[in-house]
C-alpha cells in the first residue's frame, strides 16, 4: 500500500482510507474515509450497530478489515502505533483480574519501559500522578473489582495519559458514569486538546454533542457526514444517519435546541 495519498495530506494526525469491515460476510463498516484534524475534539455519533466501536479497532489493527488502511501523519498505523493511546469500553474488560488501580495505570508505561524492564519507582510515580490528574489518587492501592464503574473509567483514562500519546482514542468514555466523572472526563479531554492533542470519541448522548466536540463524524456504516460540529450536526444530517427511527427524533431536537443555546451564549 503507498501511504503517500494525495487524499489525506500526511499533516492529518489521523486519516482513514476506504476502510471496510465485514462480520461474517456482513459489511459493518463501508467505504469509510476520513481525516481527523489536529487538536480536534472529535466526536463520533451514530445509533447501535452502527460501526462505531469496530472504526476504532479497525484503525488499531485490533479486527481484521476487508480493505483500506489507516494512516498515522501519512504513515501506515503500525509504524506510528507509540502515537496512540486507547481507551476500551468498560463494559469488555474483565475487572475481576487481582491488581490494583495503580498497577493498571502503571501498564500504560510499558510500551516506552519495554517488555522486559520492570516497572520501577519512576513509572510508578507518573502513574500516581495520572491517577491524581483523574482525581483518584486516594484509591490507588484498591482493587479495581472494588471500584465504582465510574471510578474504573478515570482508572482507564489515567492509563492513557501515562502513555503521553499524542492521538486518542476512546470508545464511550462517558457511558454509565455519574456526572462528576463525566464533568472530570471532559474536562481532562479539553485539557489535551489545549495541548495540541487529537482526540476521536465514540458517543452517544446526542444532548452534550455541540458542547463537548468541535468536530464531528456522523456514521451509520458508511460515514453520513464529518466536519465541524456547528455546520454538520443539523437536523437533516441527524435524520441521515438515524433513519428516521422515531426513538431519537425527540433526541435530536433537543440536541438541536442546545446547539443554538451553546451558539449565543
Amino acid at each position: 500500500m503507498n501511504p503517500h495519498r494525495p487524499e489525506h495530506p500526511p499533516e492529518y494526525p489521523l486519516a482513514v482510507h476506504d476502510l471496510t469491515v465485514a462480520y461474517h460476510r456482513k459489511p459493518v463498516l463501508w467505504d469509510v474515509e476520513l481525516n481527523i484534524p489536529e487538536g480536534s475534539l472529535t466526536g463520533i455519533v451514530g445509533p447501535n450497530g452502527a460501526g462505531k466501536s469496530t472504526l476504532l479497532k479497525a484503525c488499531l489493527d485490533l479486527i481484521p478489515v476487508t480493505s483500506g488502511e489507516t494512516l498515522v501523519y501519512g504513515k501506515p498505523y503500525r509504524e506510528q502505533r507509540d502515537l496512540i493511546a486507547y481507551v476500551p469500553q468498560r463494559e469488555s474488560v474483565d475487572w475481576d483480574f487481582p491488581v490494583s488501580a495503580l498497577d493498571v495505570v502503571s501498564m500504560g508505561t510499558y510500551r516506552k519501559l519495554g517488555w522486559f524492564r520492570r516497572v520501577g519507582k519512576a513509572q510508578k510515580k507518573q502513574a500516581l500522578e495520572a491517577l491524581e490528574q483523574v482525581g483518584i489518587a486516594h484509591l490507588a492501592e484498591r482493587q479495581i473489582s472494588q471500584l465504582s464503574g465510574g471510578q474504573q473509567q478515570r482508572v482507564f483514562l489515567a492509563r492513557a495519559l501515562v502513555q503521553d500519546a499524542v492521538i486518542y482514542l476512546m470508545d464511550e468514555p462517558f457511558a454509565a458514569v455519574d456526572a462528576a466523572t463525566e464533568q472530570a472526563i471532559i474536562e481532562l479531554l479539553q485539557n489535551l486538546k489545549a495541548r495540541g492533542r487529537t482526540i476521536l470519541c465514540v458517543h452517544h448522548d446526542l444532548a452534550t454533542v455541540s458542547r463537548y466536540f468541535d468536530h464531528l463524524v456522523l456514521l451509520n456504516m458508511r460515514v453520513v457526514a464529518s466536519g465541524p460540529t456547528t455546520e454538520i450536526f443539523t437536523r437533516e444530517n441527524l435524520q441521515k444517519t438515524y433513519g428516521g427511527k422515531l426513538n431519537v427524533l425527540d433526541d435530536i431536537a433537543q440536541a438541536l435546541k442546545n446547539v443554538g443555546r451553546t451558539h449565543s451564549s
